[in-house]
């Protein structure tokens, strides 16, 4: 009961802070909207008593691997295959690079033992696929570095672990087991098991959409079974994998990338389906991102407020955060400015975009549940927290010189507005002239001016009770309106033709954005008629 209310306090404070961030604050990342709304509950001790203990298995299974798998699927399995010498030498070799630097650096400077050192080093290494857009928002990221930065983050996760994973062995038993971590670096079982499962679920997903359960282009048919076990494949896969003992991580980025092309290819099988999953993706996106940045919101000020966190009542956590930072930045600089040759100006970009976030938080908490002693546990909780400030705050700040802003196109946005307009006039002018009656004339009407938002409480508070007094409408009456709200449609795509191919008043893409308003007013308005 008590993960149900957490559950549910989390996910209307992620509704909270989406809203917030629209209404308010649109030019400020929803990220940081979601931190300042989760260390708002941390304050309020109401509020605080209604979130359950972090639980770095939980947070990461039941949150961030559904993230990682709906990235890994956004992501073409064609442009990991063309990078994958890069994402190899992102993930393996400037890995190890950054933890070196960091262990060695926290090690020479402040004076911390050297499994401790690379213990903090390794958590440092990940990089989070959802928070590069909290410190790009408003700017132009160039496509190269945009793309470097997302395939390193959906796979260097592993490589974090494997590396958390040798120095917390080297703190307990006092040695390097160097074959060890050798071989989980290139056993792929995680690969192995994520492409094997996700293409077995694809085979039974596929048997299922073309038998005869006639999921095939059925409208009467949505495909729920098909949609639970999309839903529950990146749970299934990443703790499946993680009970065999390979990355549970990668089995799910990869099982992204598996269903990234069966999405590609089987979309107008069932065009409902298709369409409801797409929805469904980015319902659970948003809601799951702000989810991950409230929760870290809520354990940085649980942990800054929290007076036994503390390493015998010193600061220096204070400057092995900081030194993890920058060995960080300037490993990752190093790297790409030496390796993979870019400008002084990309390996900027590439180093302050290493942003880290909740697989940092998750792993630091990993900790807890060794061998490691408290003091030094509450040390890596404290120095990591700041690293993720650090990497957030800093890009967010430089950026502002370091990248280009992007252009707001004023003019489009009122160009679209204006073609929208006479588009919807053209529509309740052809209605009007039909020989219909006027309950429908007006009923319509108002459905059309919808479209642009020009309707009132008021108006809609009227036509809600004119529905409820309303007796069910006849089947004739129904195939009378169909065809009324078809020919309307109709009208809104021959103007938007004419304005596109005739006058060219509009671009491409304004003709294609206001089409899919037409197309999706249509389906919505159509699923009464089939019913």
């Amino acid at each position: 009961m008590a993960l149900l209310i957490s559950t549910g306090v989390l996910v209307v404070a992620a509704m909270v802070s989406i809203v917030i961030n629209r209404r308010w604050l649109p030019r400020l990342s929803v990220n940081y909207v979601s931190m300042f709304i989760g260390a708002g509950i941390a304050v309020i001790p109401f509020l605080n008593g209604l979130i359950e203990k972090f639980n770095s298995d939980i947070f990461i299974g039941l949150i961030v691997a559904p993230l990682l798998y709906f990235e890994g699927q956004n992501t073409r399995l064609n442009l990991v295959g063309r990078h994958v010498r890069e994402i190899v030498s992102l993930t393996v070799g400037m890995v190890i690079l950054c933890a070196v630097m960091a262990g060695l650096g926290t090690s020479l400077l402040a004076g911390v033992g050297l499994p401790l050192a690379f213990i903090l080093a390794a958590i440092s290494t990940p990089t989070d696929a959802t928070a590069t857009e909290s410190v790009t928002m408003g700017r132009v990221l160039p496509q190269r570095e945009q793309t470097s930065l997302k395939l390193e983050s959906l796979f260097n996760d592993a490589s974090g672990i494997i590396l958390l994973n040798m120095a917390i062995l080297w703190y307990v038993n006092g040695y390097i087991n160097y074959s060890q971590t050798l071989w989980d670096f290139v056993a792929g079982g995680g690969i192995a098991f994520g492409g094997l499962v996700s293409g077995l679920i694809v085979y039974i997903r596929q048997l299922m959409l073309r038998s005869k359960l006639n999921f095939i282009n059925n409208t009467y048919n949505n495909g729920t079974p098909l949609k639970v076990i999309y839903l529950m494949t990146p749970f299934v896969l990443y703790f499946g994998a993680e009970a065999l003992g390979v990355s549970g991580i990668i089995a799910v980025v990869f099982a992204g990338l598996v269903h990234n092309a069966e999405g590609e290819r089987s979309a107008l099988a069932n065009p409902q389906l298709a369409s409801d999953i797409y929805q469904l993706i980015g319902l659970l996106s948003d809601i799951l991102n702000s989810v991950v940045f409230i929760v870290l919101g809520i354990m940085l000020l649980r942990t800054a407020l929290d007076h036994s966190v503390s390493y015998n009542g010193s600061l220096i956590w204070i400057v092995i955060g900081v030194i993890l930072y920058v060995a960080n930045l300037l490993a990752r600089y190093g790297y790409v400015r030496l390796i993979h040759h870019v400008s002084n100006r990309e390996a900027w970009v590439f180093a302050l975009g290493g942003i880290h976030g909740a697989v940092t938080f998750a792993l630091a908490f990993t900790v807890a549940e060794t061998q490691v002693k408290t003091t030094d546990f509450n040390l890596v909780l404290m120095s990591e927290s700041l690293l993720i400030i650090l990497s957030l705050l800093v890009p967010t700040i430089v950026f502002r010189w370091l990248l280009t802003k992007i252009k707001t196109d004023t003019d489009g946005a009122a160009k679209m507005a204006v073609i929208r307009e006479q588009m919807i006039e053209a529509g309740v002018y052809d209605l009007w002239q039909m020989p219909i009656s006027q309950e429908f004339k007006a009923a319509v009407t108002f459905d059309l001016r919808s479209q642009n938002g020009h309707t009132t409480v008021r108006q809609f508070i009227s036509e809600w009770r004119r529905m409820v007094q309303h007796p069910e409408y006849t089947a004739d009456e129904m195939r009378e309106l169909m065809v009324i709200y078809r020919q309307v449609f109709q009208t809104e795509r021959d103007y938007l033709q004419r304005q596109y191919d005739a006058t060219h008043a509009i671009s491409e893409d304004l003709f294609n954005r206001l089409y899919h308003e037409i197309t999706m007013a249509e389906m919505v308005v159509l699923e009464y008629g089939v019913k």
